[in-house]
């Protein structure tokens, strides 16, 4: 029987960041004043080795995880990733490999990541107006490159492309519909996400927040959507599909109608900290075990009982007081 958390929820995803490093630096994630030439990067010994993952990852499937995602940073920066995909894929339960990119690789490297056994991509594109989508990524990254990404995706079969959109009051609101009529009918599924306080460095503020609802509400305005069935428990994206056919949207909505109830999710940063909530405040040493010489049984046992301690649900009791408490940021422990 798969171990629950004192929510009894059950362990099912498990998010592993493969690198804190990242080619954007997006306003909301890795702002440059924080981010700049001086910040210091994990030096490349203090990284999970793709070895160390793919064990770590194996313990996780015993315990019932079933959907692994690999996140950054930017993931494809770290060098020969098909390796360790090709290991994910071999583990017995691991029913859904996919992974998270800001698009700028994927040309280069759709072909052999669907190769090596990966599932699906979720490819970040928070406007289709290059002044705009500049101001965000904040590198001068034109759109363009990122809807060349997503093409190279999807004609290596790393199908639906999800394609993230964190929606944030006053900067790209106002491309909400716009964005869904370009990806309406393409066979891939945009996914409008709340602007989170994930973090410390991003400037939150809740005014900044553009509710799931007004997004649903504008586009069915112009295209009428229906609510689509969740796939599974502990779906993060509320799904709604054109009346018409021509495909579906998501959206989530952390802030104004938090999942936590059915969150299934653990997270391993690059260097292999453990985190049982996006908005953690402290993680747990996993890398420092794998070092140690502990054997599986002995990870398993650490893992099994760090999660039935669980009783994280920040966003349900999200405060003025919980807001000031230190996070970890979304580059380290990805999203």
């Amino acid at each position: 029987m798969t171990d629950v958390d004192t929510f009894a929820r059950p362990l099912r995803d498990l998010r592993i960041s493969v690198t804190d490093r990242c080619n954007f630096r997006c306003t909301y994630c890795m702002p440059k004043e924080i981010f700049d030439r001086d910040y210091e990067f994990l030096a490349r010994e203090m990284l999970l080795s793709f070895e160390e993952i793919a064990r770590v990852t194996k313990v996780f499937a015993g315990l019932g995880v079933r959907k692994v995602r690999l996140t950054g940073g930017e993931p494809l920066l770290r060098a020969n990733l098909e390796e360790l995909i090709a290991l994910l894929r071999d583990i017995e339960g691991i029913e859904d490999l996919t992974l998270t990119s800001n698009g700028s690789l994927l040309r280069r490297k759709a072909q052999v990541l669907a190769e090596a056994g990966l599932d699906r991509v979720s490819v970040s594109l928070d406007s289709l107006d290059d002044a705009v989508f500049a101001s965000m990524n904040d590198v001068d990254y034109p759109v363009g490159k990122v809807l060349d990404g997503i093409d190279a995706a999807a004609e290596a079969g790393l199908t639906p492309v999800k394609v993230n959109v964190v929606v944030k009051r006053g900067v790209n609101d106002h491309e909400v519909v716009a964005m869904a009529e370009h990806f309406k009918g393409t066979g891939h599924i945009v996914r409008f996400i709340e602007f989170m306080d994930v973090g410390h460095t991003n400037g939150w503020r809740l005014d900044d927040v553009v509710p799931a609802a007004e997004v649903v509400k504008a586009i069915h305005a112009r295209h009428p959507l229906e609510p689509v069935t969740s796939g599974y428990k502990g779906e993060v994206a509320e799904r709604y599909r054109y009346q018409d056919g021509s495909g579906e949207i998501g959206v989530i909505a952390s802030v104004t109608r938090p999942f936590c109830g059915d969150c299934t999710r653990a997270r391993i940063s690059a260097d292999g900290q453990l985190y049982t909530c996006l908005f953690a405040t402290s993680g747990h040493d996993l890398r420092g075990m794998l070092r140690d010489g502990a054997s599986d049984e002995e990870v398993a046992a650490f893992l099994g009982s760090t999660w039935a301690k669980r009783d994280d649900r920040y966003s349900e009791i999200r405060s003025t007081d919980t807001v000031g408490l230190p996070r970890v940021e979304m580059s380290y422990i990805g999203g």
